[in-house]
């Protein structure tokens, strides 16, 4: 007699509240529903439920989101870059005080003590009324450079699989992979490791709507930001092994609606943005104004701002980043949040004064495409790339000659130059990787870094 498992799984999120109430009413309804028919069901997220782009991630760092990932009874949870870099390593400690899930995750330890987070364990088995053990794996994009900054040791997946499938072997029957790996990852792990039953994906933020089949593994994936839920269905015959698995994908937005869900959506806007603008940042004179396409005066002080902070003279930052006007008056964490909702952080770069003059070149051979070049993704969350803005630097664009303080760049010197971890991830200033020497500082978010620079400029009057 054969058996039905159903996994429901939600992924990237990013905090999307607007789709939360139709995806928890799909999610707890399905669940009940298939429950009743004797089918057994497994609800999992697959990471970057938190992003601080939120107002109420922000304000709470992230603990408003596990409150609503607790609505549902997750079975298991895992992390994505947003939790692991988005919050400090005490944050992301804290993170799951209160979570009535289990979170899955087996390749990050802390740096310190060597050790997997007492907030994760590295595996999960779930034993089904039919006998069926269901082992749950999961494992987040080891980002190498970033997350020993943030006090973590990555691991890859091939070096970490391998070693969990001997420890497990012969404890289960059905294999399921909980990926934040992306889709080419997730597609080598079903070339190499045909055992694996499922892996259901994220991090990429594609969508396959019916799921595909790779070399017998079902890979599955539901795209980004609620806007899809996922639904697989495995068939299970009499000794524990899958003789037919389906995925689909449900559009969160062809969902029915309830009177309700606006005023819910509405009310988590407005205790973010309640929570932020109580706390208060500075007395700024004169407000500032942004302007994506021409030098602006905001974008010159936000180069004050990250200059100051990396403790150069030197700097670049680009218009697009700035999503409103700075307010004349009292700014609070709210107004800053608004202005940078960016998950950026400065980076202080070493070069020689030819690599700067090659790296100034890129950037003004590049300047009318990124001038209006909508951005996505690399931790940008505005809409176009924007008007690159100097600060110590000038280009003649005739003589293709440099000026460092008005001086010509001498090509024999070293410079040192701030500007944001985003431009190591795009492919349009290749000297940044090929020749800088690159610090990540990697402590402070850039609206953080604008409003410390606020504080000491014009400190708040009591």
């Amino acid at each position: 007699m054969s058996e039905r498992i159903t996994i429901l799984h939600t992924n990237d999120l990013h905090s999307h509240f607007e789709n939360w109430p139709r995806i928890r009413r799909y999610l707890l309804t399905q669940r009940q529903q298939q429950v009743a028919v004797g089918t057994s069901v497994l609800t999992v997220d697959l990471g970057d439920a938190v992003d601080r782009a939120h107002q109420l991630s922000e304000a709470t760092r992230g603990q408003a989101n596990v409150k609503l990932l607790n609505q549902i009874g997750y079975d298991a949870v895992t992390i994505g870059n947003n939790e692991g870099l988005g919050l400090t390593q005490s944050e992301l400690n804290h993170l799951y005080d209160q979570a009535n899930f289990d979170v899955i995750l087996d390749n990050i330890t802390d740096t310190q003590t060597n050790r997997r987070p007492s907030w994760a364990q590295p595996a999960k088995f779930i034993t089904t009324p039919a006998g069926t053990r269901i082992l749950l794996l999961a494992f987040t994009a080891p980002f190498i450079l970033t997350y020993p900054l943030n006090g973590w040791t990555p691991a890859s997946v091939k070096d970490r699989l391998p070693q969990l499938l001997a420890q497990y072997a012969g404890q289960y029957d059905v294999l399921v992979v909980m990926s934040h790996l992306g889709i080419n990852v997730d597609r080598w792990l079903a070339k190499h490791y045909p055992s694996i039953d499922v892996i259901i994906g994220s991090h990429t933020h594609h969508l396959l709507v019916n799921g595909e089949a790779d070399h017998g593994v079902l890979v599955a994936a539901a795209g980004k930001y609620g806007e899809y839920v996922g639904q697989i269905n495995l068939t299970i015959d009499d000794q524990h092994r899958v003789t037919k698995a389906v995925a689909q994908t449900v559009a969160t937005a062809k969902l029915p609606s309830a009177p309700q869900d606006n005023a819910e959506i509405n009310a988590l806007q407005v205790e973010g943005e309640r929570l932020l603008s109580q706390q208060l940042v500075a007395t700024v004179p004169t407000q500032l104004q942004p302007h994506w396409h021409h030098a602006s005066d905001l974008t010159a002080l936000g180069l004050q701002a990250i200059t100051s902070y990396a403790d150069t003279d030197l700097g670049m930052l680009n218009g697009g980043l700035f999503m409103r006007d700075l307010p004349a008056g009292v700014v609070t964490q709210n107004d800053l949040h608004t202005m940078l909702p960016h998950a950026m952080h400065v980076i202080r770069v070493t070069l020689s004064g030819q690599d700067l003059w090659r790296l100034i070149y890129e950037m003004e051979l590049a300047r009318p495409f990124l001038n209006k070049f909508p951005m996505r993704g690399m931790g940008f969350r505005g809409q176009v790339f924007g008007y690159i803005q100097y600060q110590g630097l000038r280009w003649d664009t005739v003589a293709h000659e440099l000026y460092v303080h008005d001086a010509p760049v001498d090509r024999q010197a070293t410079y040192q130059m701030a500007l944001l971890d985003h431009h190591l991830f795009i492919p349009f200033f290749p000297t940044l990787n090929i020749s800088g020497q690159t610090e990540i500082l990697f402590k402070a978010f850039l609206r953080t870094v604008v409003g410390d620079y606020l504080a000491t400029q014009w400190p708040v009057t009591k």
